[in-house]
């Protein structure tokens, strides 16, 4: 580890603002005498003390509770210090300072100073010490962060589990499989003149099989775990007047876009995030799609079709009411044909026809039939877009994962692919094999951080808040 990596740290570790309780938190190596003399008596490990916190004259800056856990058996793995105070902003920012005014001067003359290194934790920095002294593995301190942003309770409990080790488990089981026929080819290839054939006695094609099928399970409930995470980007997109903004509020359940009979009411994009099933869903309303001469109405249409460019579903909104009018068919049918050349063919579209209490006999069949106005139809609009999402119910558990999760596991398929047309081949390219099933289980090992670069540790541990 780098010298940087050792140096005793110190944050406040909630978050800014006023509360009940605010929390300081030291992490380094033989914190003992600086709690002594920061508190002016020792800590039994573990146990909470309620004392008085002294600045450098000895008069309180507050009463508290004084938290020390002794290295290893603390969440860094170091020599951890806490210290819970009233949660207001000028409290902790002393309470902090003291500890490092004091680490950094010598409490005699002629001593040393307590702790010289002692600095600032960066974001993330508890966390990553964790990780860096085997306390969890990269796939759990990602779920912190994750428990910690979670949107929906199904996200907080998927994170929950993948904080548990339920994702590494499955990670950690994979790896071992592969390990296992690593072994069989290898052992095939140092020892070519061996009459036993080990790939055949071994069943490597049913296990290879094997691991491929529970691969497979994996990758679902890691995609599950990432559209809880991320959730879905939801355009509502139309003509003037449809009923889009309507829509945003029934979904929603609360009045967000301003709503009128005016043609071009809404000028912009008006976002807003709901839960479906636990399923976070962002719905973005957004202008209605026309020609016209107002300046700043174009540049909301022209916001509306970037949002459609980047939607990961597109609910395109008709209006019962006028649904045998040439002009609004034309109109509709030109639209239409914009949004095939703008969104990918992946992207689901989904077409909804809004007034339905307003026009009662309904001829048309194509899409969902619904009325924004009396929230009929609104649950059919639900199940479809969870539908759009690939939302499954989870039947053996979900866990929360990441994008870098999923194209390590899809990495790790197309390794698998490859190792699997090798291997029927007939075992004439053992290298190549070999090599495969090498480089799947390096993509497997970056999702628990086996091994990885210090940049990518970098970049995920840079995301955390700064007491994590």
């Amino acid at each position: 580890m780098l010298s940087r990596h050792t140096d005793p740290i110190a944050a406040i570790a909630t978050a800014s603002g006023r509360g009940a309780v605010g929390i300081v938190r030291v992490s380094g190596k033989s914190l003992a005498a600086f709690v002594g003399a920061l508190l002016g008596r020792a800590l039994r490990p573990r146990e909470a003390t309620y004392l008085p916190f002294p600045d450098a004259q000895g008069q309180p800056i507050d009463h508290g509770l004084a938290l020390f856990f002794p290295g290893p058996h603390s969440f860094t793995g170091e020599d951890v210090l806490e210290l819970q105070a009233h949660g207001g902003p000028v409290v902790l920012q002393l309470l902090l300072a003291r500890c490092l005014e004091l680490a950094s001067k010598p409490v005699e003359p002629r001593a040393a100073p307590l702790l010289p290194s002692l600095r600032l934790a960066d974001p993330g920095e508890f966390t990553q010490r964790a990780f860096l002294n085997n306390k969890l593995d990269l796939a759990q301190a990602e779920a912190i962060a994750d428990l910690i942003d979670a949107s929906t309770e199904a996200a907080a409990r998927s994170a929950s589990q993948s904080l548990s080790g339920a994702f590494s488990k499955e990670v950690v089981s994979l790896r071992d499989a592969l390990i296992h026929l690593r072994m069989l080819v290898e052992a095939t290839l140092d020892f070519p003149e061996e009459e036993i054939d080990f790939l055949e006695k071994a069943d490597a094609v049913g296990q290879l099989q094997r691991l491929q099928i529970s691969l497979r399970t994996v990758q679902a409930k890691a995609t599950q775990g990432a559209l809880l995470r991320e959730g879905m980007k939801v355009v509502i997109a139309g003509q003037p007047n449809a009923g889009k903004s309507s829509l945003l509020n029934a979904l929603a359940g609360a009045e967000l876009a301003i709503v009128t009979p005016i043609a071009g009411t809404t000028r912009d994009k008006v976002q807003e995030t709901i839960q479906i099933e636990g399923v976070p869903l962002h719905i973005i309303d957004t202008a209605g799609l026309r020609e016209s001469d107002d300046e700043v109405e174009q540049i909301g249409i022209a916001r509306a079709w970037e949002a459609i460019a980047s939607a990961d579903a597109l609910v395109f909104l008709h209006d019962l009411t006028r649904q045998d009018a040439p002009e609004y068919i034309a109109a509709d049918a030109g639209i239409a044909g914009a949004i095939a050349q703008k969104v990918p063919s992946k992207v689901p579209v989904i077409h909804v026809w809004n007034k339905a209490d307003a026009n009662p006999r309904v001829t048309t069949t194509d899409g969902i039939v619904l009325s924004a106005k009396t929230g009929a139809g609104l649950d059919a609009l639900r199940a479809r877009l969870l539908a759009a999402a690939g939302w499954q119910p989870a039947q053996g558990g979900t866990f929360i994962a990441r994008q870098r999760h999923l194209q390590a596991l899809q990495e790790v398929s197309d390794h698998l692919e490859n190792a699997s047309e090798l291997l029927a081949s007939g075992g004439n390219a053992l290298d190549l094999l070999a090599e495969e099933l090498r480089l799947g289980q390096n993509a497997l090992n970056r999702i628990t951080g086996a091994f990885g670069a210090d940049d990518l540790l970098g970049v995920i541990f840079s995301k955390f808040c700064i007491g994590k």
